[in-house]
């Protein structure tokens, strides 16, 4: 019976999978996401120990998602870490295997409390970094474990890990590397190389803004890019910042489909509810939290996607 641990390459997926990795030394790292979720746990054997951290579920692969959990839980173990909404046919209680969900915190917040037990005092920080690098800092476990360091260096270490791997999303050797090193207690800046990238992606990001102001188009209440050269998430953060759209939407072609990060800034707007309305109705997917999420929609229906979206924006806010 081995230890798999499945998570996201992002801040909160690195860091939390670090908090699971230092309880379970043995593990195996496996990155992956929603879409890739249902075919990568095959990799893990029915009667194995397997963590799976920061990884939405996704509708369109649901069912076999499920199955995979019933028979991992039936004959191994499985325990499930995350922070997004689920579904609206899953009921958590019903759940296999061990479930840690909350919308409140970060997942990294959610698998420090899991394992705790099993941690160092040092390894209160990676609870730290994956909240920060998620923008879910100030929940009250992570304000009192702040309280514990000179939160100044921390939210620095924050800035090194999640610019440092901005722009890795394949690079997995690196991103085990990381994973080892904070289970270890070597915090970010102990890594040349991620001192490096970090150093590098903060320039490309300046130079990103000053060009992104000549590429954003404005649709109604919403800001949108295709094919900008940056990193999709950033692109949707500055595209609503530069022009005070309600929702920034960025856009990359991959084959005959396209990849597309929102952000919004506004309470009034659920991108989530929102994604998870419209995909589907136009063959593709989509999900995550209120005020960041991303889909995944066919090419020929990006424009059909963008009204929609556009069309119940304008329905939803009043002002």
């Amino acid at each position: 019976m081995g230890t798999w641990i499945f998570t996201h390459g992002d801040t909160d997926g690195i860091c939390s999978a670090a908090i699971a990795f230092a309880a379970n030394p043995d593990a195996h790292i496996f990155f992956t996401h929603p879409y890739g979720l249902a075919e990568d746990l095959d990799t893990a054997g029915d009667d194995d120990n397997v963590i799976i951290c920061d990884i939405a579920l996704s509708e369109n692969h649901l069912v076999r998602v499920l199955q995979r959990f019933t028979s991992i839980a039936e004959k191994g173990k499985l325990t499930y870490i995350d922070h997004h909404p689920l579904p609206e046919t899953v009921s958590k209680d019903l759940m296999p295997g061990r479930m840690v969900h909350s919308l409140d915190s970060s997942t990294s917040e959610l698998a420090y409390s899991l394992f705790q037990s099993a941690l160092e005092p040092f390894q209160a920080r990676l609870a730290i970094f994956g909240a920060i690098g998620d923008n879910q800092d100030n929940t009250i476990l992570i304000q009192q474990l702040l309280k514990r360091w000179d939160k100044r260096t921390l939210y620095f270490e924050s800035g090194v890990l999640i610019q440092g791997i901005e722009g890795q999303k394949r690079n997995y050797e690196l991103k085990r590397r990381i994973v080892s090193n904070l289970a270890h207690n070597m915090p970010p800046s102990a890594d040349n190389q991620l001192i490096e990238l970090a150093v590098q992606q903060t320039r490309l990001e300046e130079s990103a803004i000053r060009k992104l102001v000549t590429h954003v188009q404005v649709m109604g209440r919403i800001a949108y890019t295709f094919n900008f050269p940056f990193s999709l998430g950033k692109t949707a953060i500055y595209a609503a910042g530069l022009t005070d759209a309600t929702v920034g939407v960025a856009c990359e072609e991959w084959k005959d489909m396209v990849d597309v990060s929102l952000r919004t800034f506004s309470m009034e707007v659920d991108l989530n509810r929102l994604l998870r309305l419209i995909a589907p109705k136009l063959g593709g997917s989509g999900g995550g939290h209120k005020m960041a999420a991303g889909a995944r929609i066919p090419k020929e229906k990006i424009k059909a996607f963008l009204n929609e979206l556009n069309k119940h924006l304008t329905q939803d806010i009043k002002k």
